[in-house]
């Protein structure tokens, strides 16, 4: 029941009605007859508007030449703009034509209806410009609308490819040059096959995506741009994917390939932290140091984080923040998350000479990758480089070999900030 607002003598008043708001007329051709209201599958209140159209087409003609006649009168429902958080849809019939002659049959033409989709067009413009503005996942841009999470990813879909491809669906050449670019690959779904995109550092845009992870990826990117185009880039940041690099350096030797932070912790997080951890464990249990190894048993994660990640976790647990949520319905109780991780974290250093190496080490790549100049960035790396070999140890001995042979793309980050 609404509450409606009179002028009376200049006196303003208020009285209630039954009657709903009446479609708005932007819905050209439609006649809002009646409103219903029904709740959505999601608890949600949907204001269903029916009514019904303008028969535009009496005279329509068949591409026989017969005239065509009204054959029957099927409905249609249309989802329709939220109103708060309301949704709406409009219910209406719309005429069957029918050829007396051939027999083929033509649906009466709708103007507020979005191509493609059951849904007005006022609604696929709204959820266009949600999708648009970079403020939203398409997961809240469904909840914001009502709609199904397949159809705003199709949406979604048909907005980028008007702004980035052609009639044909190639790529749009970049207008404007880019300073930096940055190049990565990725997994599809089924995980035995990659995909590779390159993007504007600075706007974020994706300039590329195509297919695997080798260089005919680079080469078919810089053929799209052109030379000329590339001569503006002075510098890429990427991983250290051989081939990536390689086909930087034969086609635009002026580009500084960057290795970034993330990639140069990763490879020591997977490739040495684990393994010393593994190993040394392995050793202890040899040894007849049960008790020690043990100790190493689930500490991965904690040998992996950094010293301030693990004061957020404590600092959680003080706070006796929830890990988990329990659920009565699957009868599960709540999980707050503990202390101690960086207590633990000293203890495990204080026991293992190589475990107390890999935290300097951390340490100093984290203080490198903080360094604005060259040359005070390549002091720090050979200072790491010395402590790996001083080990003895394969695992760091592997990882002075991956800093040795990129030595120049990391160093280049004290120039080119860029990750």
């Amino acid at each position: 029941m609404d509450y409606i607002r009179k002028e009376a003598n200049g006196q303003l008043a208020f009285t209630q009605s039954t009657d709903f708001l009446k479609i708005p007329s932007c819905l050209y051709g439609f006649h809002n007859e009646s409103t219903s209201v029904k709740t959505a599958k999601s608890g949600r209140t949907v204001f269903c508007f029916e009514g019904s159209l303008d028969a535009s087409e009496e005279n329509l003609l068949c591409s026989c030449g017969s005239k065509m006649h009204v054959n029957n009168h099927p409905s249609i429902n249309l989802r329709h703009l939220p109103f708060g958080g309301s949704l709406s849809c409009v219910t209406f019939t719309r005429n069957q034509y029918a050829c007396p002659k051939c027999g083929s049959t033509k649906m009466q033409f709708i103007s507020f209806k979005a191509p493609g989709h059951m849904i007005t067009e006022e609604l696929y413009q709204y959820t266009r410009d949600l999708l648009a503005s970079g403020v939203y996942t398409n997961k809240e841009v469904a909840e914001l609308t009502g709609l199904g999470k397949n159809t705003v990813k199709d949406i979604d879909k048909e907005r980028l490819r008007e702004l980035y491809t052609t009639n044909d669906g190639k790529l749009i050449k970049p207008e404007k040059p880019a300073k930096f670019l940055g190049i990565d690959e990725f997994k599809l779904h089924n995980g035995y096959r990659y995909a590779t995109h390159i993007i504007d550092m600075e706007t974020g845009h994706i300039l590329w995506i195509a297919g695997g992870k080798k260089k005919q990826v680079v080469y078919d990117f810089i053929e799209h741009v052109g030379l000329k185009w590339m001569d503006q880039v002075e510098a890429v940041a990427c991983d250290m994917n051989s081939d990536f690099q390689e086909a930087f350096e034969e086609k635009c030797p002026h580009i500084q390939p960057v290795f970034d932070y993330f990639h140069i912790v990763k490879n020591f997080n997977d490739k040495v932290v684990s393994e010393v951890r593994k190993d040394e464990q392995r050793r202890l249990y040899e040894e007849g140091n049960v008790e020690a190894a043990r100790a190493l048993k689930k500490t991965r994660y904690i040998l992996m984080s950094s010293r301030k990640t693990l004061q957020s976790k404590d600092a959680d647990a003080r706070e006796e923040r929830q890990i988990h949520k329990g659920s009565s319905l699957f009868k599960t109780d709540s999980i707050v998350r503990k202390e101690g991780y960086e207590e633990r974290y000293d203890a495990l250093l204080q026991e293992n000479q190589l475990l107390f190496t890999l935290d300097l080490i951390k340490e100093k790549l984290n203080l490198a990758y903080s360094r604005k100049d060259e040359a005070i960035m390549a002091e720090d790396i050979i200072s790491i480089m010395d402590m790996c070999k001083a080990t003895g140890n394969p695992h760091f001995l592997w990882f002075e070999r991956l800093l040795s042979n990129h030595f120049e793309g990391i160093i280049a980050h004290a120039t080119y900030d860029i990750s």
